[in-house]
């Protein structure tokens, strides 16, 4: 597929731009799913999807062929739903640091195994959504779109180290915000 996508972007760059659209149907569905995940909104989300396939449109020219079209792609969408989310959504909760850095693992890995009630499944989607932007997307990536480490370190510009840390401390963060909403209730 990809010496057709080749193919297909070359003809595109020398002046065939309706062509765009066959890149546009075979990932647009793709595109929203991760997009509205990390906006949150469906109706932004549409927005969002728009604004990603007219950037990726208007910047194919830069696509170096390094990675793949869709790794290229997913990184612009990950990249427009986060400066949206930073611009219309306010902050996410602060978790303090000190609490994650003595939080042992343990703890943390066991907010998977709280999944199997409803009620803790609704708590852990809340918190999702209280990350920052930047976090929201190594959640989608990795545990919605099931995407590897090294595609998640290629869509996100990151390490594939940083991106395992990162994760790790993405799940302490989420079992104290859990935890704390349940200690709410």
């Amino acid at each position: 597929m990809q010496t057709e996508e080749q193919e297909l972007i070359r003809r595109i760059l020398h002046g065939e731009t309706d062509l765009f659209a066959q890149l546009a149907d075979r990932y647009g569905r793709m595109i929203f799913a991760l997009v509205v995940r990390i906006v949150g909104r469906r109706e932004e989300a549409e927005e969002v999807t728009q604004d990603v396939f007219l950037k990726a449109f208007r910047q194919l020219g830069n696509f170096a062929g390094r990675s793949s079209f869709q790794t290229w792609l997913y990184r612009i969408a990950c990249n427009t739903a986060v400066s949206h989310v930073r611009r219309t959504q306010p902050r996410s909760m602060e978790i303090d640091e000190r609490r994650l850095a003595v939080l042992p693992d343990e703890e943390a890995d066991r907010l998977e195994e709280w999944t199997e009630r409803q009620e803790r499944l609704d708590a852990l989607t809340r918190a999702i959504g209280r990350l920052d932007p930047e976090e929201r997307v190594l959640v989608t990536l990795f545990y919605y779109e099931e995407r590897s480490v090294a595609e998640c370190a290629a869509i996100t510009a990151l390490s594939e180290s940083n991106v395992k840390v990162r994760l790790h401390r993405i799940r302490k963060k989420l079992y104290v915000m859990v935890t704390a909403q349940r200690d709410e209730t």
